[in-house]
């Protein structure tokens, strides 16, 4: 079992990257912003409470995100190979969480891999994304508020991470390719 953070600033690269792993190593992908979207859409009340915070540029409540992420766990038999947690943890208290809530299925984050991109070219693959996607949270104003709760609130669990000797920092620039070679390799090294 192979249970990877992966780790980034809005518009890092994480889903691009998730993708790569998913096809490479059989893990099942949980993409917190994925799970929260389809809710909004199929108008569920999680999603309407969800929306009330997403649309704001801000984080979902932590318990509300674990209770989301165990029943995910418990309902997919494919989490059993491993998983990719895209999106979550995003604070140190969502951090502590899921180590508590994996170690109740006898189960841990194993590498936490940091895509590491510049701040402009953040925004400008954001802005891109939003063109060409149509979301409604990829236009300037709440794109700065997201990279504003990032830097205040995601960032510290770099250090979190790398105080437990999981955190492994992939450089987010390049091509897509050459970013998922570095990831291989972290990997190739567990």
């Amino acid at each position: 079992m192979l249970n990877v953070v992966i780790f980034g600033a809005p518009g890092s690269g994480k889903g691009t990257q998730s993708e790569k792993l998913i096809n490479e190593y059989g893990l099942f992908h949980i993409s917190t912003g994925d799970v929260l979207r389809e809710q909004i859409a199929k108008g569920t009340e999680l999603g309407k409470t969800a929306d009330s915070y997403i649309s704001k540029g801000q984080l979902i409540p932590d318990d509300l995100m674990v209770d989301i992420l165990a029943h995910v766990l418990d309902s997919h038999e494919e989490c059993k190979k491993g998983v990719i947690f895209d999106g979550f943890p995003r604070t140190i208290a969502q951090a502590e969480a899921l180590t508590r809530m994996l170690a109740e299925r006898q189960a841990q984050v194993d590498v936490v891999l940091g895509l590491e991109v510049e701040e402009q070219e953040l925004i400008d693959r954001l802005l891109k994304r939003g063109q060409v996607s149509g979301r409604s949270d990829d236009n300037l104003e709440t794109i700065q508020k997201r990279l504003d709760v990032y830097h205040n609130q995601t960032k510290p669990l770099k250090d979190f991470y790398q105080k437990e000797n999981k955190y492994r920092a992939i450089p987010g620039m390049g091509s897509i390719d050459d970013i998922f070679e570095n990831i291989k390799s972290v990997i190739g090294s567990l």
